[in-house]
């Protein structure tokens, strides 16, 4: 049996990436996906390309009531949303001192706000049913600090902590929260044209598997968190990050498959 058979599924951030990838995958096993983003001609081009168990809805993570109208719209096409998984973000690149107000205010938006808007949005439905998972994608940046990153870093901390929160706040409702920290992902935030190389993105970074990570591999860690397999957990937080937390990798090319 498909591991989410009957369950419906809301992805924001969905037409393409790591949203994307996990929207197919959550398809393929089974559920109903509800593909929302701000893209519109991208989401509905995939959407069009899946079938009738999936559907587009535009949504600005950032606004409160279009959460609203886009839960109220995928509750009347599938029924009651089982699954959300907040990943549409932005990321921003520079020092502190020459990151404007504006750009770290743009950052929690979306990153952090849209975040906590959505949960806002799917916790009464799941407390009426006394069950559902949501997953927050967060990132490496939510467990370590980057120079030059600090904007971005606060938002995926603070994604870090208000999943933790969240799952305390619904244990009770049997509703599960917990949240994933991509590494080095090739989708088109970190690889824009997709002309940079795996391998050489790995050495610059000093990733111990000597490659960046697939979308599809963020897809799967969200596939076991939205599933019942994880039906204990909650509150964790998961690295896809090919060991890049793990610690210094001080000699890559000890390992020998870094060339």
């Amino acid at each position: 049996m498909a591991r989410l058979e009957g369950k419906t599924a809301f992805v924001t951030g969905a037409a393409r990436g790591q949203g994307a990838a996990t929207t197919q995958l959550f398809l393929r096993e089974g559920a109903n996906v509800v593909i929302a983003d701000i893209l519109a001609e991208e989401g509905q081009a995939l959407a069009d390309t899946l079938g009738e168990k999936a559907c587009f809805c535009l949504l600005d993570v950032r606004d409160e009531d279009a959460w609203l109208r886009a839960i109220s719209a995928a509750e009347a096409r599938f029924g009651p949303i089982d699954i959300l998984v907040n990943n549409a973000a932005a990321t921003f690149y520079g020092a502190i001192e020459e990151t404007a107000k504006t750009d770290l205010e743009r950052l929690l938006s979306i990153n952090l706000i849209g975040a906590f808007l959505g949960m806002k949005a799917v916790i009464p439905g799941m407390k009426a049913r006394r069950s559902g998972s949501i997953v927050n994608i967060s990132s490496v940046n939510g467990l370590r600090g980057t120079a030059g990153m600090g904007a971005y870093d606060a938002t995926k901390w603070g994604v870090r902590g208000i999943s933790k929160t969240a799952a305390l706040e619904l244990a009770a409702w049997k509703i599960r929260v917990n949240s994933i920290h991509p590494g080095a992902i090739d989708t088109p935030m970190l690889n824009p044209d997709g002309s940079l190389d795996s391998a050489q993105m790995a050495r610059d970074y000093a990733i111990a598997f000597g490659r960046v990570g697939q979308p599809e591999e963020v897809a799967q860690a969200s596939l076991f968190l939205a599933s019942d397999e994880a039906s204990y957990i909650s509150g964790a937080e998961l690295a896809v990050d090919g060991a890049w937390t793990a610690g210094l990798l001080v000699n890559s090319q000890s390992l020998g498959h870094v060339q």
